[in-house]
């Protein structure tokens, strides 16, 4: 065998199924039971080691049995391999550069060397040879390591073996490991095995990073190696765990903080090149419902305030500690909580994300929310705010390309669960109207806007956040030009919680809109929704 592994993809008529073989034989009777199947990618050692073996070969080369389906083969060893493969080569349809294969027969091709091509949309690279030494594996990991396969399918170790799916560095799919045993083999040993993959050119962004409960870390980064030695000598309980002692963590220096990309979502696009921690055990921890600060600091600040558990959680532990109550698992928005619609999220950050609205006023109707579970935006950490000031400023950018301004309100509710600042598009031929509409209202319901105004663009932002104390409920809005009003709501008094919608639709001529359950889509609509607005503002995302 020895021969080092290609990657391969195929897409098949009967709804979209990959069939990977390790050999020729048996194909017209698992073709007929499970497919049919559109092609067939054979791994490992195609020419049988010996002559004795070469008659049920000879009879598919020379076209005595059929070969039911496409079936492309790599290696050009064994016996009958030179004769046959040195004719082809002579044949004229098989002269010149072909990457996509020399033709051997009807449905049969022979992956010559190395390549790549494409097969019905699927991009097919493959590396054949026979490995002499240690160091082509190095090579082959290399290879791998860059090209970041979805799937990686291998012959040359003669042995069956299906590894957790892994994570990639600088991308946020995952690859899935496939090896195959000889066909025939005495163990019996499994020889062919089938997939029905999704070309990526017709998946969405949340479906292509989407990653199995039982994803890994990549094997081919030191990280996850170091890590590995470090469990196999260490017991189960202390493994898990020692990450989150807090008498051990105040000895370890800011590089060993948790990355909260990585824990919120489970990629993270910076790989290798983060400097914060992808830690696995922190992400399930976190997935149980355990708070992010406890986890990274081994302690929380906000105490009692904080909806998340202060204890870790073993497997399959339902219980719940004091801290953790009902407001975690229906938070909306934090991604840690189950309820988190994240086919709605169409930017991540450090300390901010964005996601478009559910029920929106207008198809670009967009929400800016911290990932940390906060009340509001004003008394947010600076990095958030700056980040989310970063926000702002590439949303104003957007829209104004698409004959847009954006107006951004916050209803700051001293009980809220977590904060998101919204933004709606308005037209240009709209904006002189935004303010005295805004007033109108304000007018009708007995109160006055405090009006903060500055010459330059975000300072309006940075002068509220200087006379907020977070003790009262607010209501602002941020209107096109810089200039914020502002209500801070007495305890008593009846305020509208949906008033920046209401009026934005009065403004709109979309009364009907004011209510986003009156608004609402099915989720396909959604998440065409989302790609379509992810598409539109790529070059415009901070994040991208």
């Amino acid at each position: 065998m020895g021969q080092s592994p290609p990657l391969s993809e195929f897409k098949l008529s009967s709804g979209l199924l990959f069939r990977l073989s390790n050999g020729a034989s048996e194909d017209s009777i698992v073709n007929k039971s499970t497919g049919p199947f559109d092609a067939l990618l054979c791994v490992g050692q195609f020419f049988p080691d010996s002559s004795e073996h070469l008659e049920e070969l000879t009879e598919y080369i020379e076209g005595r049995k059929n070969i039911p389906l496409p079936t492309y083969f790599i290696g050009d060893y064994g016996a009958g391999a030179a004769k046959v493969l040195s004719a082809a080569a002579k044949e004229s349809d098989n002269q010149g550069f072909k990457m996509d294969g020399l033709k051997i027969r009807d449905n049969l091709y022979w992956l010559k060397g190395s390549g790549k091509f494409t097969l019905h949309g699927l991009s097919v690279a493959y590396l054949s040879g026979i490995s002499d030494s240690t160091g082509s594996d190095a090579t082959i990991s290399e290879l791998v390591a860059e090209i970041k396969p979805r799937y990686h399918v291998a012959g040359s170790k003669g042995v069956y073996y299906a590894r957790e799916p892994y994570m990639n560095n600088d991308s946020v799919h995952v690859t899935r490991f496939i090896g195959l045993a000889p066909v025939g083999n005495a163990s019996r040993q499994k020889f062919i095995h089938a997939i029905s993959p999704t070309p990526s050119s017709t998946m969405s962004s949340i479906e292509i990073s989407t990653k199995p409960s039982n994803t890994t870390l990549s094997p081919y980064t030191f990280e996850e190696r170091h890590e590995t030695e470090k469990r196999s000598s260490e017991n189960l309980s202390d493994s898990q765990y020692w990450r989150y002692d807090v008498s051990k963590r105040q000895k370890v220096d800011n590089s060993e903080k948790l990355c909260f990309k990585f824990i919120s979502s489970g990629s993270c696009p910076r790989g290798d090149k983060c400097h914060f921690r992808h830690d696995p055990d922190a992400r399930e921890q976190s997935m149980r419902g355990v708070c992010f600060e406890f986890l990274n600091k081994g302690k929380c600040e906000r105490g009692q305030d904080c909806s998340f558990k202060h204890s870790l959680q073993e497997k399959g532990d339902g219980r719940t500690n004091s801290n953790s109550n009902s407001r975690s698992k229906e938070c909306w928005f934090c991604l840690s909580s189950p309820n988190v619609e994240s086919h709605l999220i169409t930017s991540v950050g450090e300390n901010c994300y964005c996601a478009l609205a559910k029920g929106p006023l207008v198809p670009d109707h967009v929400l800016i929310l911290p990932i940390e579970h906060l009340p509001n935006t004003l008394t947010s950490p600076q990095e958030c705010e700056t980040e989310l000031v970063k926000f702002q400023k590439s949303l104003k950018d957007y829209f104004k390309k698409n004959g847009k301004e954006v107006v951004f309100f916050e209803w700051v509710y001293v009980k809220t669960t977590h904060a998101n600042l919204q933004a709606i598009p308005v037209p240009i031929s709209r904006t002189s109207a935004v303010e005295d509409i805004f007033n109108l209202a304000a007018e009708k319901l007995g109160f006055k806007f405090t009006v903060l105004k500055s010459d330059k663009s975000f300072d309006g932002r940075k002068l509220l956040r200087d006379q907020f104390d977070g003790k009262c409920s607010l209501f602002y809005v941020e209107l096109p030009g810089g200039v914020i009003l502002s209500h801070a709501v007495e305890e008593n008094e009846k305020f509208p919680v949906q008033f920046g919608r209401e009026v934005l639709a009065g403004l709109l001529n979309m009364a009907d809109r004011a209510d986003w359950r009156n608004c609402k889509l099915s989720k396909d609509e959604e998440i065409k929704m989302v790609e379509r607005f992810k598409i539109s503002f790529q070059e415009y995302d901070p994040n991208q």
